[in-house]
C-alpha cells in the first residue's frame, strides 16, 4: 500500500491551505492508497473525516490519525495512537520528549522524529537537547527518512541514522499546499485499515520503502534569508505557547494517572 505519511490540512493546521477531501482526491489521482493526518497539535481534520467523510465517500481510500507534537525541547514529533485511544493532552504543545515518548507509549502508540535534520528549532538533531541526550534515539519507533520539504543531504542523513538505529522509515510530503500533495509516499508491505494496522507493522519492523520528490516551493525557497526571522519568530511563538499550556497538561497528566493506575489497558474514546 502506497501512503503520504505528513499531511497538512486546512481543518487541522493554521498554515494548511489544503482541505482534507481534495486530498483525499489528489492522492487518489495520483495512486495513493492512503494518507496519514499529521496537524500541528490537532486532531481536528479527523474530527472533521469521521463526521462527514467517513463511511459516506472515498471508501476506497485509508485515512489515518495521526499528529505532529511540537516538544518544547526537542522539535517536532510524529505520533500515532491506536484508533480507540483519543489523549486530549497531544492536542496541548509544548510537553518534553521524555515525557511525550512515556504517554505515547503507554498508551499503545508509536512516535519518531519528524525531518530529524531539518529546521533549526523544529528538528530533533539540531536541539540541545539531543546533542546531550543522543541515547533518546533508542526510545522511538521510526523515523522520517524521506521529507519532500527537506534539502537531500538532511534526507541522507535521517536515513543513514535509521538504518543505524534499525528504526522503519517513513516518507512524506509535509505538504500544506496543493502542489506539494503526494510528493512523497511511503510503501508498505502489508494491508493497513486502521491505526493499529501500522503501529503492528512498525513494531515488527516490516519492510516500508519511503522515496520521492523534493518540493521547491517552501516558505524557505521562496523567501530566502528572511526565512531565518521566520524560524525564529516560531520558535519563541512555539515557547510562549507551550508554557501557557502548561496548567492545562498538568491536569490532563493527573487524569491519565488517575485512570491508568488500576488498568494498563485503559481507553478514552
Amino acid at each position: 500500500m502506497k501512503f503520504d505519511m505528513h499531511c497538512h490540512t486546512r481543518e487541522g493546521s493554521l498554515d494548511g491551505k489544503v482541505s482534507l477531501e481534495e486530498y483525499i482526491v489528489r492522492l487518489k489521482e495520483l495512486g495513493y492508497d492512503g494518507m496519514l493526518i499529521t496537524d500541528h497539535n490537532s486532531y481536528d481534520a479527523y474530527r472533521y473525516w469521521k463526521k462527514n467523510i467517513k463511511g459516506q465517500r472515498h471508501t476506497d481510500f485509508v485515512v489515518l490519525k495521526g499528529i505532529e507534537y511540537d516538544t518544547i525541547n526537542a522539535g517536532h514529533m510524529l505520533v500515532i495512537m491506536p484508533e480507540n485511544v483519543k489523549l486530549r493532552i497531544l492536542e496541548l504543545r509544548g510537553m518534553p520528549l521524555p515525557l511525550l515518548i512515556f504517554i505515547v507509549h503507554t498508551f499503545g502508540g508509536i512516535i519518531g522524529p519528524a525531518h530529524p535534520y531539518g529546521e533549526k528549532y523544529m528538528s530533533l538533531m539540531h536541539t540541545r537537547y539531543y546533542k546531550k541526550n543522543k541515547e533518546i534515539l533508542k526510545k522511538f519507533d521510526f523515523m522520517e527518512t524521506f521529507n519532500a520539504c527537506e534539502p537531500a543531504q538532511a534526507n541522507m542523513l535521517a536515513r543513514k541514522t535509521a538504518n543505524e538505529y534499525g528504526l522503519p522509515g517513513f516518507g512524506g510530503s509535509d505538504s500544506h499546499r496543493m502542489d506539494c500533495v503526494g510528493t512523497a509516499y511511503t510503501r508498505i508491505s502489508a494491508p493497513v485499515e486502521k491505526e493499529s494496522d501500522l503501529i503492528a507493522l512498525v513494531k515488527e519492523k516490516a519492510p516500508m520503502q519511503s522515496g520521492g520528490s523534493l518540493y521547491r516551493g517552501t516558505t524557505r525557497d521562496r523567501i530566502g534569508k528572511m526565512h531565518n526571522v521566520l524560524l525564529y519568530s516560531f520558535w519563541v511563538y512555539n515557547k510562549v505557547a507551550g508554557l501557557t499550556k502548561v496548567r492545562k497538561r498538568r491536569g490532563e497528566s493527573r487524569y491519565l494517572h488517575i485512570k491508568t493506575a488500576g488498568s494498563s489497558s485503559y481507553r478514552t474514546d
